[in-house]
């Protein structure tokens, strides 16, 4: 149940959680899908699309602050409408649409990536961001940490 009044600890649980499949969504689609076109892309260039740690922690980062703008969104949304599948796919799409449409779009678009590359990671990070939304619907639901 979508508490009435914002709830900080339990908005951090269920970010922290979502940000669990986050992570490793993020992880698959860069390491099997972006890291090797990324490179085929920019072959004659060094250090394209290399990982340390300090890129890493960044985009750890990243991620949890993905996580919790579509865990926040989720919960704007439903505290409205409701708990359901129509607020899953609708926060889920904003948040699509927002971060990483504009994104590749606009990476492409900067010629820092091949437009093909957007037939991969479109697709992707929908689902990513819809499962997301639907994990926090779940966790929601709930209540656990409401207190």
């Amino acid at each position: 149940m979508i508490t009435q009044n914002f709830n900080l600890k339990q908005f951090i649980i269920i970010t922290l959680i979502v940000s669990i499949w986050i992570n490793i969504s993020e992880v698959f689609r860069y390491f099997v899908f972006v890291m090797p076109r990324m490179k085929s892309f920019f072959k004659n260039q060094s250090g394209i699309a290399e990982m340390n740690l300090g890129i890493f922690s960044i985009w750890g980062f990243w991620d949890t602050l993905l996580t919790a703008v579509l865990v926040f969104i989720f919960w704007l949304y439903s505290k409205s409408f409701g708990n359901n599948n129509k607020s899953v796919l609708i926060s889920g799409t904003i948040v699509w649409v927002s971060i990483f449409v504009i994104f590749w779009v606009a990476t492409a678009n900067m010629g820092l990536s091949n437009w093909r590359i957007l037939l991969i990671t479109i697709p992707l990070s929908l689902f990513e961001m819809l499962v997301g939304a639907w994990i926090a619907s779940k966790l929601y639901l709930t209540n656990r940490w409401s207190s």
